[in-house]
This record gives C-alpha cells, structure tokens and sequence, in this order.
C-alpha cells in the first residue's frame, strides 16, 4: 500500500505538481491527426494535464497547440475563425498563429506595435505515427521523439485509435502491466463443461488467437512468477506460468516511460499492441490505442476487425468514447457472467476499463493488500515516483535523453525453466531488453 501523501504524489499531473512536471519533459500525445483532418478546418478544444487548451491545423497544415483563451478579454479561441495561418478571435479580432505570437490587433493604435509586446501560450508540436504530440516542458530541455516502433513503420503497418477512460491515469497503466489479471478479468469459460472456450470470440487477432495450451496454462496457474528488469527506456515486465513440463510461457510486457505500455500475448509473427495513458485532468485520461505488425502490412479485415474493438482497442463512437462504458454500465451481461465470462462484459478494453473505473476516480492506495504477483505495479510506482522527486532536485529524467532507445517489443514465448529471463528476452527478442531497432522497412510512402 502506499501512503496517502505518496498516493497524491503519484496521481497529480496539473501544473506545478511532481508527477506533473515528469510527464511533461516528454512528448504527449494531445489528439490523432484525423481529429484535425485539413488545413483551415475547425479547431478543436483539448484539456492535457488539467491545461485547458486550442488545437487547429493552419493553412500550411501545420498543427498547433495554443492557450483556449484570447488574452484580451478572455473569450474563448475556439469560437474563432482558423484563417491564413492564424485563428482570428470573434470578440474583436486579434489574431495568433500556431507559435502563440499575435499577427493582427485591429483594435489597437495603428501607429503602435503592440501586437509584437503580445504572445499566448503555445506549445512545440510534432505528427508522429498519426498522432499530435506538444511538448509541454522547459524549451531548453526538449527531447526527441520516442522511437515507437509503430510510428518509425510505414501507416500501412499499422492501425491507431484512443479511448476515453473514467478514471485517473495511473490505474489505467498499472492495469496494462499487470500480466496476472488475465485469468480473471479476460478468461472465457463453460462452468458446466468446466473447458476453456474458443477466445477468438472474445481476444485479439482476427486471423490468429492464442493457442488452447496457452489459455489452459493461463487457468490453471493463476499466479505467475514475475521478473522485473530495468532498461534505458523503462521495464520490462515478465511473468511465467508453469505448463506442466519442463518449459514456462512467459507473457512479457513493457512500460515505457512516461505513460506508454505494450501488451504480452503476441507470439512471433503476431500484431502488437500497446497503449498510451494521457491524464485530462486527475480523474479521466484518453488512452491512445495501438497494434502494429513489423512485418508486414495489416489487412483490411484486421482494420475492420479493430474498428469492431479488439485487444487492447475499443469500439468507439465518432468522439471515440467507447459503446460499452462507465454510464451504462459497460453493458454487463449477467447472464454471460454465470455461463462463460467471469466479468459478463464483451471486450477486453472494455473488461480492463469497468474494473479500472471500478476502483474509483483515483484510485484509494491506502486500501491495497499488494502479494507476489504486483511487483510489476512496485516497480513502476517506485521508478516514476523516484524519478518525479529527483527532477523536483534539479536531475531531469535519463529517459529523456534515449529516445532512441524507445524501439522496443513486447511478447509471449514457451522457454526452457532452465533459463533466466535476459536468456528468454535474447531467444525471444535477440536483445534482453526487448530492443529491435528503427525497422529495415521505410518510414516514407
């Protein structure tokens, strides 16, 4: 459990606040790009870190991330008209471009420059792997873009989506990376058959699913060992389950500093998953949704398969908040609960967010009984807490600074008990950190 000082410390992500700072020496992803699909096209209010803020995509087609408000009188810049690379305000017609400065003040002296003395806020912002990221930190320390291995492929490679989350930010994470809430929380099941049913109904790939042996060994060992091991973009994250034999399957997921994490169950050849945890304010985040395949391009069926929710994707509405949700109860079907479901939700995105939201707001840590099972969730709170409070002193996060370091994978294999887990990440990834590298394929079509 943690302390109820250190529970605020970890969940606050406003302005000023420890965590807050942290996350804002990275880049952030604010919207996806089709949310600003052409050039003088609406703008579009977002909140990021409890910051009220104007995305809009300008007449070049460059985004940028301005304050909500007009400095003059405080009306609202979304009202205003996105024009000749600037947003003109409705209440008397000044008007900003994407860096914050003021082009035109048609109220002011004409023999004066006073547009030049005025600049709003206004943040760097980058398109990378179909998603808008600002960076919202001190200038002089502005880091490269993370090396998502999904954003270095080729668009064709992969798919991209976000999800609107009732809850604080940091238990959606800690849910990502928890590899032993499988059995429970996404497990389909025939109690009067007492056999594991077909998932393809319920779980990831549309033209591959897990192997029966590994959904058996997923039932029948509900406790996996957990390995931890740091590298320089964050954890690793493993767990094993015992098959019966002389090997484990391992499910190794990754958290990636600040707020991304990739899911466990691809076997080679296999799509990916990952996600990234974006605070609005303190009690709801967007989760940005991902899969990628590295070597090859995805389907149209896989496409239409994720549109539909799968893995870690949701179905969601045109403002992309999820049909099954907090407000109608995520469609809960008791029914299915008794006969094949332990949760009697469809989906697994919308199973992790009911118990996710379930835990309230922010999530009270002063309540929990952590066991073996959770030293993934210690060792993240350890290692953003820790970093959080080192910035606080003046030391800026090393994560920054190796971006390059960010291409890595996470995935499922069956290995020898024999092994350790750098011996299963080099069999599994050729790397023990999981590292794979910016792809051979070209970024560019």
């Amino acid at each position: 459990m943690l302390r109820a000082e250190d529970n605020k410390f970890l969940t606050e992500a406003g302005p000023g606040t420890g965590m807050g700072e942290l996350l804002r020496r990275f880049w952030i992803p604010v919207l996806l790009s089709e949310e600003l699909p052409e050039p003088d096209g609406e703008p579009k209010k977002i909140v990021v870190l409890g910051e009220e803020l104007l995305a809009f995509r300008d007449t070049r087609g460059v985004v940028g991330v301005i304050d909500q408000y007009c400095p003059h009188r405080g009306a609202n810049l979304w009202l205003g008209r996105n024009e000749e690379c600037g947003i003109r305000c409705v209440y008397h017609g000044w008007k900003f471009d994407t860096d914050g400065r003021c082009l035109d003040m048609p109220t002011s002296y004409p023999d004066l420059n006073a547009k030049d003395l005025i600049r709003i806020k206004s943040y760097p912002v980058r398109e990378w792997g179909e998603m808008v990221w600002a960076y919202m930190g001190p200038l002089e320390a502005t880091p490269e873009l993370p090396d998502l291995e999904m954003a270095l492929l080729p668009a064709s490679h992969r798919y991209v989506s976000k999800k609107w989350q009732d809850c604080n930010w940091v238990q959606a994470l800690e849910g990502s990376i928890d590899t032993a809430h499988f059995t429970f929380a996404h497990l389909s099941f025939d109690k009067e058959e007492n056999e594991i049913l077909d998932i393809k109904k319920h779980f990831v790939n549309p033209i591959a699913r897990m192997a029966s042996d590994h959904m058996r060994w997923i039932a029948e060992d509900p406790r996996p060992v957990i390995k931890i091991s740091p590298h320089d973009a964050g954890l690793t994250i493993a767990g094993g389950r015992l098959t019966g034999g002389d090997s484990i399957y391992w499910r190794i997921a990754q958290f990636l500093m600040p707020f991304h994490a990739y899911a466990p169950s691809a076997m080679p050849g296999e799509s990916i998953f990952g996600q990234t945890f974006v605070p609005v304010t303190d009690t709801n985040c967007w989760i940005y949704t991902y899969a990628w395949n590295p070597e090859r391009p995805l389907t149209q069926a896989e496409r239409d398969a994720y549109d539909r929710g799968n893995g870690v994707i949701a179905e969601v509405d045109d403002h992309y908040v999820p049909l099954r949700h907090k407000g109608n109860d995520y469609l809960i079907d008791r029914k299915l609960q008794k006969t094949r479901s332990y949760t009697g939700i469809k989906g697994v995105s919308e199973q992790d967010a009911a118990v996710q939201d379930s835990q309230g707001p922010i999530a009270d840590r002063t309540r929990e009984h952590l066991g073996p099972t959770d030293l993934g969730i210690m060792h993240f709170r350890k290692t953003v807490m820790d970093l959080a409070r080192a910035l606080q002193q003046g030391e800026p996060p090393p994560q920054a600074a190796h971006q390059d370091r960010y291409a890595v994978r996470s995935g499922a294999c069956v290995t020898s008990k024999s092994k350790d887990l750098p011996a299963v990440m080099l069999e599994r990834f050729g790397d023990v950190a999981g590292f794979v590298g910016r792809p051979r394929i070209a970024a560019a079509e």
